[in-house]
């Protein structure tokens, strides 16, 4: 089956910096700041939603990669958005261009790299770990 149709779809979701979220919060720092882990984390959430609604419901995607880097800080009560987009696709691999933004610019980008699984045959290999 080939996924080159997913090549150039898009998705993008805002969201507050709040005490809970930030580095203080996370433990990823010391300041009140958007906490990186939670920049990185609606970045996966949104490139995980954007490929899976995209698949037949047999399938789903895994994240296997991330590069990406956090510019500028954010401040406790400011909006920020996350955004994703495809940009090419090898076999059962995904490829996202990220980037994220704070009300007053670029905060973070990077790539994010994902791959086709069937969600039954990933789920029992991982089980059968146990």
């Amino acid at each position: 089956m080939s996924y080159e149709n997913l090549i150039g779809l898009s998705s993008e979701r805002e969201s507050s910096v709040t005490e809970k979220n930030t580095a203080l919060a996370l433990k990823s720092g010391s300041l009140k700041v958007l906490a990186t882990p939670e920049m990185i984390r609606l970045i996966e959430e949104i490139s995980a939603e954007l490929v899976e609604k995209n698949l037949p419901p047999e399938l789903t995607s895994v994240g296997i990669s991330l590069d990406i880097k956090h510019t500028a800080p954010t401040p406790v009560s400011m909006k920020f958005r996350a955004e994703s987009k495809i940009i090419s696709v090898d076999g059962r691999k995904i490829v996202l261009e990220v980037a994220a933004f704070d009300e007053r610019g670029q905060i973070g980008h990077g790539v994010h790299e994902r791959f086709i699984v069937d969600k039954n045959k990933f789920q029992s290999k991982a089980d059968s770990k146990l």
